[in-house]
């Protein structure tokens, strides 16, 4: 036998009320918004990972009485790891305004019109040639003037 809940949980589900946001160390809306969210992942990693390299360094200088300074940097280095690890799952997985909004960035990208692989060679192209361009035009009138003010002495060559 259905108890009252369940028909009410399915029923607010059908009628688009928001879902409940996670508790514990659930995912608020699994399955939705996985590359934002795998993305949002790998680069707070590589920089968090930057930040605790850091921190390892930085430590290391910290002298406290009767403890090895290795075991000082390296617990700085961990706590701050585990600080930055669990923010990040928080605001990743599990508070539900910033997935809504990984989830929404996802939607909006697939809407995206992106360019074709010959229009973007073309487009680097032309603004290569046009740098290359414009560096010899500006190199030209740098010797120009060089050599005007070496032959009326301005310049001592």
């Amino acid at each position: 036998m259905a108890d009252s809940n369940d028909t009410s949980v399915v029923s607010a589900a059908a009628s688009g009320i928001a879902a409940e946001p996670s508790r514990g160390f659930s995912v608020y809306k699994p399955g939705q918004g996985y590359y934002t969210r795998m993305g949002t992942v790998v680069g707070v990693s590589i920089v968090s990972l930057l930040g605790v390299l850091w921190m390892w360094e930085y430590m290391k200088g910290w002298r406290i009485e009767g403890v090895n300074p290795l075991y000082v940097a390296a617990g700085g280095a961990i706590i701050l790891g585990a600080l930055i690890t669990y923010a990040t799952y928080y605001l990743v997985f599990m508070k539900p305004k910033t997935v809504d909004f990984l989830i929404a960035t996802e939607g909006e990208m697939k809407k995206v019109n992106w360019s074709t692989r010959r229009e973007v060679v073309g487009s680097t192209t032309a603004v290569i040639v046009t740098a290359v361009i414009i560096a010899v035009f500006c190199f030209g009138i740098d010797r120009a003037f060089f050599w005007f003010f070496a032959q009326i002495k301005v310049l001592d060559v």
